[in-house]
C-alpha cells in the first residue's frame, strides 16, 4: 500500500503521530532537543490527551523560539539547500493544528509528509532521480536516493504501527523516528563541518 493510500486509511491517532514523526525527525533543523516533543507523544497515549494537545503545543513552540505564523511566507534569503529544509520544517510545526480533530491533522499529516520527504531530498548529497515526492508517495520508488528512501520507509512504517497496533504501537513508532533523528542530526552536522 502506497504512503498516500495509508494516510487516507489512517484514524486520528494514526495521523497525529505520523505528522509528529515526520516533525520529530526533522527536529535537528530547528535546534530542538530530542525531548522537546515527548509530551506531544506522551499526550497520544490516551483520548485524554487530545484535550491538551493545543496547551502541549503551544509549549512546545514556546521551547523552540520564534514565530509561528502559519502565513509565513517565501524562500531562504540565501536560497540554499538547508535553508529551505529549515523553513519547512518551521512551516510543520507553524501549521501543527491546535484542536486534535480527525480533519484537522489529516490536512496536517499530509503537509508533514511532503515536507519531510523534500528536507530529505534537499539534504542528501545523492541526487534524487524522481520529479518530485508526489510520486514517491504514490509508490513510485525508481531512482530514489538513499535518504529519500530511508525517510519514506519510515513514514510508511509509523502508520502501518499505528493502523496494525492502536496505541500500542506508539513506542516503536517514536523509536523510528527517534533512528531518522540520529541519521538527520548526522548529516546536518557533516554539512556544517563540510562548510565550516
Amino acid at each position: 500500500m502506497s504512503l498516500v493510500e495509508l494516510i487516507g486509511q489512517a484514524d486520528e491517532r494514526g495521523l497525529a503521530a505520523s505528522g509528529l514523526a515526520c516533525l520529530d525527525r526533522c527536529i535537528p533543523l530547528l535546534g530542538g532537543d530530542d525531548e522537546v516533543l515527548r509530551p506531544l507523544w506522551a499526550g497520544l497515549a490516551d483520548d485524554a490527551g487530545a484535550a491538551e494537545w493545543g496547551e502541549r503545543l503551544e509549549q512546545v513552540r514556546g521551547k523552540l523560539g520564534g514565530e509561528f505564523g502559519v502565513a509565513d511566507g517565501g524562500e531562504g534569503e540565501s536560497g540554499s539547500g538547508e535553508d529551505e529544509a529549515v523553513l519547512l520544517a518551521r512551516r510543520m510545526l507553524a501549521a501543527a493544528p491546535v484542536e486534535r480533530s480527525a480533519d484537522g491533522v489529516r490536512v496536517w499529516a499530509d503537509a508533514c509528509s511532503v515536507a519531510a520527504l523534500r528536507i530529505h531530498r534537499l539534504l542528501d548529497p545523492l541526487k534524487d532521480a524522481g520529479d518530485s515526492v508526489d510520486a514517491r508517495r504514490e509508490g513510485r520508488t525508481e531512482g530514489m536516493s538513499p535518504l529519500v528512501a530511508a525517510e519514506l520507509r519510515r513514514q510508511i512504517t509509523v502508520l502501518e504501527l499505528l493502523a496494525g497496533h492502536g496505541p500500542a504501537g506508539l513506542r516503536p513508532a517514536l523509536e523510528v523516528s527517534t533512528e531518522g533523528r540520529r541519521v538527520l542530526r548526522a548529516v546536518v552536522s557533516r554539512r556544517s563541518r563540510r562548510r565550516g
